[in-house]
């Protein structure tokens, strides 16, 4: 069952790969020139001072995890080449207004480019205010529980198991910021924190971490991405039908992370609980020993709670939670990556890079869901610069949007809670089932002898 996992989908050879703009990108929402849309200049969306990247920001570049974009900041030079590309737009804008907009093409400006529209203080961790947002998700946590087994209500009982299964998600974005290194600069706080956030939610904190650390680095390529990411058309001819039903049909997607955990993806093997597994170095056996027994006693926890209180009390207080929780990370992740109108492109070979990839990802919007998993859905910048702290994601990204011009996907805004996205993931899944073996820039292809019941 395992196999169906998280690896991905499918895309369709790029018809044809545009010659990367001498001069910019355009606009293809107006006959106006694209890519500040403002009648400032780029120079004026620039930070005051500009950014350094000291040890008072980074800590000495000791981020804990090695998962940020290379920090090289933008040269004298490179600023003055990023004002020639833009004013070039200006003078070019007919031309290529007419070759149309090609999210497979290199974009016009660089990672630099993007940095240095940020505002310094985005970068600034607070372990203060990053542990006031753990104090809040516990308090809740634990407040949730006690309401629910004080009235022990039919009628409270769903309610309780989806607000409960979205503050385990909560946790888990938590922890996530503590693998990164966002959550403070201090990595044996982000260690301690991370392992008792994510044992607490059976999710073993080193292994994951490691794992989703080459998600970052390797993001938007065909084969080193981690997770959901594609499968080539040969992988997915190789699956029987049984695995391809639980990989495509809902909601057996939903429920594929703890499976993800011990075997990985089809085409991947390792699992996240063993040390010698090709997903570490040796350098790291020990660290995902410590989360592995972490994990193991989380476990032994739940399983004395169970004869304490009875198995059918901690189903009804951890059990399903723990699911909805699960069917959450599978939600939003998948979603990070899938299901735009517009295909997106993966690459391979000398078309992919660190910038490239992460332009692949998608923000969400999710409605009164935004706070209370702390933005997780403000995802491109965190992609690119995934040491930037939750509580700066949203502002980062409207300081980056001028750069980042049609790269930048606005998201489906959203109700109160985020139901349209349900549909978004249905039709994701009806069409993105493989990529092409060939070629170094793709995009999802459909089987045509599928045939779906939803």
């Amino acid at each position: 069952m395992a196999s169906f996992v998280i690896s991905e989908c499918v895309l369709k050879p790029l018809p044809h790969i545009y010659a990367r703009p001498a001069a910019g990108v355009v606009s293809r929402n107006s006959s106006k020139p694209r890519f500040l849309q403002t009648s400032k200049k780029f120079s004026d969306l620039k930070p005051t001072n500009p950014i350094k990247f000291s040890t008072e920001v980074f800590g000495g570049r000791n981020w804990g995890l090695k998962v940020s974009a290379p920090l090289k900041v933008a040269s004298t030079e490179e600023d003055e080449e990023r004002e020639e590309r833009i004013h070039g737009v200006n003078e070019f804008g007919e031309e290529e207004e007419e070759a149309g907009f090609d999210p497979g093409a290199p974009p016009p400006f660089k990672l630099a480019d993007i940095r240095a529209a940020i505002p310094k203080h985005c970068w600034v961790k607070d372990p203060w205010k990053s542990m006031s947002y753990v104090v809040r998700d516990v308090v809740v946590v634990f407040g949730l529980a006690a309401a629910a087994t004080y009235l022990n209500n039919w009628l409270v009982w769903p309610l309780y198991w989806a607000a409960q299964g979205t503050m385990f998600w909560a946790l888990f974005v938590l922890g996530h910021d503590c693998g990164h290194g966002s959550f403070s600069n201090n990595p044996k706080l982000n260690s301690v924190v991370g392992h008792l956030l994510h044992s607490s939610i059976l999710v073993p904190y080193h292994g994951w971490r490691i794992s989703h650390r080459t998600h970052h680095q390797n993001h938007g390529h065909a084969e080193n991405d981690e997770s959901w990411h594609p499968l080539s058309e040969k992988i997915y001819r190789s699956l029987d039908n049984s695995t391809r039903t639980l990989r495509f049909m809902l909601p057996f997607p939903m429920l594929a992370y703890p499976f993800y955990l011990w075997n990985r993806s089809p085409g991947k093997t390792g699992s996240h609980f063993d040390p010698n597994s090709d997903l570490f170095v040796p350098s790291e056996r020990k660290d995902v020993i410590t989360s592995t027994l972490c994990w193991t006693a989380m476990a032994a926890i739940l399983v004395g709670l169970g004869f304490k209180m009875g198995p059918m009390q901690l189903l009804k207080l951890y059990g399903v939670p723990y699911w909805i929780f699960v069917m959450w990370l599978d939600f939003v992740t998948y979603l990070h990556h899938h299901g735009h109108e517009e295909k997106l492109p993966w690459y391979r070979g000398k078309e992919w890079s660190y910038l490239r990839g992460g332009l692949t990802t998608l923000d969400r919007d999710y409605g009164w869901i935004n706070n209370i998993h702390h933005d997780i859905g403000t995802h491109v910048i965190h992609h690119l610069f995934p040491q930037i702290p939750h509580y700066h994601l949203i502002e980062a990204t409207e300081a980056a949007k001028p750069v980042l011009g049609k790269y930048y996907r606005e998201p489906e805004y959203s109700g109160p809670l985020p139901f349209h996205l349900i549909g978004s993931l249905i039709r994701s899944l009806k069409k993105d089932h493989y990529v092409s073996d060939t070629g170094d820039v793709v995009y999802y292809q459909a089987d045509p002898e599928r045939r779906d019941p939803f």
